[in-house]
């Protein structure tokens, strides 16, 4: 009866302690992972194609059992119904947006769009489509993000200066509403080092821009290079949060990119993340795509995966490297 009390025993310590590591990739495939956690929940969404989707889950590391909806379909035939890339939820001035870029099927007319829920639960409610969200240039926009400093909304993304396809740059503008941009965009970054400037096609690629907070200082973490290399990799602008954000000379750029493929690891491409605080508040996560071979490009293969990251003593982040894959880790902590 001991030993079979003890077995009992072992099996349930052993067993909550198991349930408490995860293993990377969170799920085989998703594109440009985007995170908001509100009310013990995170909300996670990626890239489509073709719609927008909800994952609701307390625990953003299983993913798999997250609970999935369908919250909104395009209408076929306009100019937003097809190549749905990087939507972000947010929650702003009491109500839910979704905000994504998309086209008729054709890149060049990629401009940026979004829709609104004003219930508490963005699982439930109406969506209702705004619009499209541009700068009076309606130039070329993707991978836009949103966010709030000393009372001012600001809006992020990736664009054209012209009209033509040969460099992506981050440009800022400051929001009027949440789905109007109310006054002139500001570039912040083109690719100048040769560790964004990768790309064997021609077409310089800065995208992707994430907004991290720490202290003082306001943090821009962007994706460089062409998402079709192994070279994909992630840049920071900084800036003091009292600064002017929408003059440019407010930010610094990292000569060295901050996070970066590893071949060690089997690690390729990473990029186009978010980030998220643990369920207790204690630690700070990032949330990325990656590869797990060489060669794999941007499409289907890239899979969302987590990793928790430190602070250097002077207030910047250490995201160290990209982990290995199949590997156990522990979840967030005050993950139940």
């Amino acid at each position: 009866m001991k030993k079979a009390l003890l077995f009992i025993a072992f099996t349930i310590v052993f067993a909550g302690a198991f349930a408490q590591t995860f293993t990377n990739p969170l799920t085989p495939s998703g594109a440009d992972p985007w995170n908001i956690y509100k009310d013990g929940y995170y909300y996670y969404t990626q890239t489509s194609g073709h719609n927008l989707v909800i994952w609701k889950t307390k625990d953003l590391t299983d993913l798999k059992a997250a609970e999935r909806k369908v919250i909104w379909t395009p209408p076929p035939g306009t100019n937003y119904s097809k190549e749905i890339w990087a939507p972000e939820l947010h929650f702003m001035r009491g109500k839910w947006y979704m905000y994504f870029a998309a086209d008729d099927g054709k890149n060049d007319h990629h401009r940026m769009y979004v829709v609104e829920n004003p219930n508490t639960n963005p699982m439930q409610g109406d969506w209702t489509f705004k619009g499209a969200v541009s700068d009076e240039t309606n130039k070329w926009a993707i991978d836009a993000t949103v966010f709030e400093n000393r009372g001012k909304m600001y809006m992020l993304w990736s664009g054209w200066e012209g009209d033509k396809n040969d460099m992506q740059n981050i440009y800022i503008a400051e929001l009027s509403t949440p789905w109007t941009i109310g006054g002139k965009r500001t570039k912040l970054s083109s690719p100048t080092y040769k560790w964004e400037s990768n790309s064997g096609i021609g077409v310089l690629v800065n995208e992707g821009p994430q907004i991290l907070k720490h202290g003082n200082k306001v943090f821009i973490i962007y994706s460089a290079s062409g998402c079709w290399t192994d070279f994909y990799a992630l840049g920071m602008l900084s800036a003091n949060d009292k600064a002017n954000l929408l003059d440019s000379l407010s930010w610094k750029k990292a000569p060295e990119p901050v996070f970066s493929q590893n071949p060690e690891n089997k690690i390729y491409a990473p990029g186009h993340n978010s980030f998220f605080k643990s369920p207790d508040g204690k630690e700070d996560w990032i949330l990325y795509h990656a590869n797990s071979n060489p060669g794999d490009g941007c499409g289907g293969k890239r899979a969302p995966r987590a990793q928790k990251f430190t602070w250097n003593k002077n207030g910047t982040p250490n995201f160290g490297v990209p982990l290995k894959d199949g590997v156990a880790m522990q979840k967030p902590s005050g993950t139940k």
